[in-house]
């Protein structure tokens, strides 16, 4: 009997430390911090974009592909002076989201595992994050492809 009245007594405290252990968020704040991180982002974006179009006097397709690249950049700058994950610690998946975001879970691992050289290092873990959704990115695409030409081929499309 005591041996159970004390594995109770310690699953009490257990829960008791993990309820004081694990941090409560406010849903309410993160999405509205969510929101402001990715409008700033897309606010930024649309600075490059006109920037490229009205001063620099370029079409819009080259435009857009000078503002990835640029934004890209930016994050990966952010990345390597430690600075994106006090963005994305704030701003949540506003910040993840985005092509930033993307460009930032290239390059942390790159930069994290350095340290193990070139081959094992960057070379191994560069995709460790990134690597699913480029996976999948292309193989949706290669499905969404063949749909279509099949699609084309028989007329329906």
């Amino acid at each position: 009997m005591e041996q159970s009245e004390k594995k109770q007594m310690q699953a009490k405290e257990y829960e008791k430390y993990v309820k004081q252990m694990t941090p409560t968020h406010n849903l309410g704040l993160q999405m509205l911090k969510a929101f402001v991180m990715g409008g700033i982002i897309c606010t930024i974006g649309q600075g490059i974009l006109n920037y490229c179009t009205n001063t620099l006097g370029l079409d819009k397709e080259i435009a857009g592909s000078w503002c990835s690249l640029i934004l890209v950049l930016i994050s990966v700058i952010l990345t390597g002076f430690n600075l994106y994950p006090r963005i994305v610690k704030w701003g949540g998946a506003g910040a993840l989201v985005p092509i930033t975001g993307f460009a930032n879970s290239v390059a942390a691992p790159a930069i994290e595992y350095k340290k193990e050289g070139w081959v094992f290092g960057v070379g191994c873990k560069i995709f460790t994050i990134a690597g699913p959704v480029i996976l999948y990115g292309i193989f949706t695409s290669f499905v969404l492809g063949l749909v279509y030409w099949i699609g084309k081929a028989a007329g329906v499309l």
